[in-house]
């Protein structure tokens, strides 16, 4: 999801450059709200896993 984001505000950002307010616009909108629903979600894992005591799972 935060790929997503970065990719709404890279298009927002080519878009602003060439003159395409609207679709700069809209792109840059969608990439907040992806942003603000991937920290939420990231927040929450967080907090779920801290709560679980679970360890992390080694990933080596």
């Amino acid at each position: 999801m935060l790929r997503v984001a970065i990719g709404f505000f890279v298009v927002a950002l080519i878009a602003a450059f060439f003159g395409f307010a609207g679709v700069a616009s809209l792109s840059f909108e969608a990439a907040k709200i992806l942003f603000v629903v991937f920290l939420i979600l990231a927040v929450l894992f967080f907090l779920g896993n801290m709560f679980r005591g679970s360890t992390p799972r080694d990933l080596t």
